[in-house]
């Protein structure tokens, strides 16, 4: 707020009356010339002591001239990850940002831990590298305002809830998280210019094929909400590229497990998640002795061993087919493709694997089928391999749980030290 001027009082006791005042050629009278040097000297200094802390301001290494986030650099590629706070999200940008990309990450926290966001602020603190904006993806006007006020060269979309069996419990949440939310994704990206979408999908849009492995080529009849409402999204991104002159890569993904192999980043879901989490985690917890013991569910399918077949894919090679596909990408192009590793394992066999890399006899309870669960699913990758030069590499079972189980061992409380609150 200005300060008011000066005022002098409206009456005051005169002993003789006001003599009446010269008017100057110059329009100014006597004291006003006595005054004009010093009011110019003060003008004079409040320059000098502006530039000074501008040229303070510039030496500074936080200081820009204005927001880097907002303007296209060459040779900069600005990345908006979308869920970058989870699990597979936060792997992402870490390994965006090593690659010496520029990122956003968007995420509203309700799956997330803001415990991964400061990781990799403290691992990348000159300015520009990283921001992070809290909020949410239904808020059409909020992420239009994020568009609006950054300059997006690339999104990876990956903010969904992902768990199947919520999904039979919640379906409507999931329909609206994930396909009315990408929807939302890509109003904006056409308002604002943004050309390039990486797409997080899944295999579960597949359902339960008659022939095993799966290519793309597989007639895709998803069986849960999950896959479903993944189905959909893809549905909506497809139609709108063939009106437009987007670059569109769609990653079907099928079982992610593993971690970070540094120890920087792990897997940490939210304690009341555990039930319709990861059986990687659910086995950690059973070696921690946070749970009794774990709970295969399902043992009368129809395969070697009774438990379902599954193709794990470790979050390395999986951030990998990511950065590769953005690599490739190009204008009026779509590619979609599987991402696994093209050899499934068994349930049993997965727990006896978690159990070696544990060094725990893990407890085991056989329960009956989730919902919505199917027998047996793995993956053909010769396409990726082919047309992107992606290749699995952390393909030991045992290995890829035994770098997570480091991380879980240091972090039994995810993100959070073992007296503070969750974050």
């Amino acid at each position: 707020m200005k300060e008011n001027p000066q005022m002098l009082p409206t009456s005051r006791s005169r002993t003789q009356p006001r003599a009446a005042r010269p008017w100057p050629l110059s329009g100014m009278d006597n004291s006003d010339s006595r005054r004009k040097p010093h009011v110019y000297g003060k003008l004079l200094m409040a320059v000098i002591l502006t530039a000074f802390c501008i040229l303070i301001l510039k030496q500074s290494p936080n200081f820009s001239g204005s927001n880097v986030f907002s303007r296209h650099e060459p040779g900069v590629t600005h990345v908006l990850v979308t869920g970058g706070a989870g699990y597979i999200g936060s792997h992402a940008a870490l390994r965006l940002l090593t690659d010496s990309y520029r990122v956003t990450i968007v995420d509203n926290l309700s799956r997330g831990n803001l415990g991964a966001i400061r990781v990799l602020q403290q691992l990348f603190p000159e300015p520009g590298r990283l921001q992070f904006i809290y909020a949410d993806l239904g808020d059409a006007g909020a992420v239009n305002r994020i568009f609006a006020e950054n300059a997006f060269d690339a999104v990876i979309h990956f903010a969904a809830v992902a768990y199947v069996g919520e999904s039979t419990l919640e379906p409507l949440r999931y329909y609206h998280n994930i396909t009315a939310n990408t929807l939302v994704i890509l109003e904006a990206m056409a308002a604002h210019g943004v050309k390039t979408l990486i797409y997080s999908s899944t295999c579960a849009t597949y359902g339960e094929p008659e022939k095993m492995p799966i290519t793309e080529a597989t007639p895709q009849l998803p069986i849960n909400p999950y896959g479903k409402a993944k189905k959909m999204a893809e549905d909506i991104i497809l139609d709108f590229s063939k009106r437009s002159d987007m670059a569109v890569m769609i990653l079907r993904y099928f079982n992610v497990i593993g971690s970070d192999p540094e120890g920087r980043l792990g897997e940490a879901p939210r304690p009341e998640l555990r039930e319709h989490g990861r059986i990687s985690g659910a086995c950690f917890d059973a070696a921690l002795g946070i749970i009794p013991g774990l709970k295969v569910k399902g043992t009368d399918y129809a395969t070697s061993d009774g438990t379902c077949i599954r193709d794990y894919i470790d979050v390395t090679d999986l951030v990998d087919a990511h950065v590769k596909a953005l690599d490739k990408a190009r204008p009026n192009k779509v590619g979609i493709y599987n991402v696994g590793t093209g050899k499934g394992r068994s349930v049993k066999e997965f727990v006896e694997a978690c159990k070696k890399a544990t060094g725990v006899n893990i407890k085991v309870d056989y329960l009956e089928r989730r919902p919505g669960d199917y027998a047996e699913v793995y993956s053909d990758p010769s396409k990726i391999n082919s047309e992107l030069n992606w290749t699995a590499h952390y393909t030991n079972l045992q290995e890829s749980l035994s770098i997570a189980w480091r991380w879980q061992k240091l972090h039994p409380n995810g993100y959070r030290s073992p007296s503070t609150r969750a974050v």
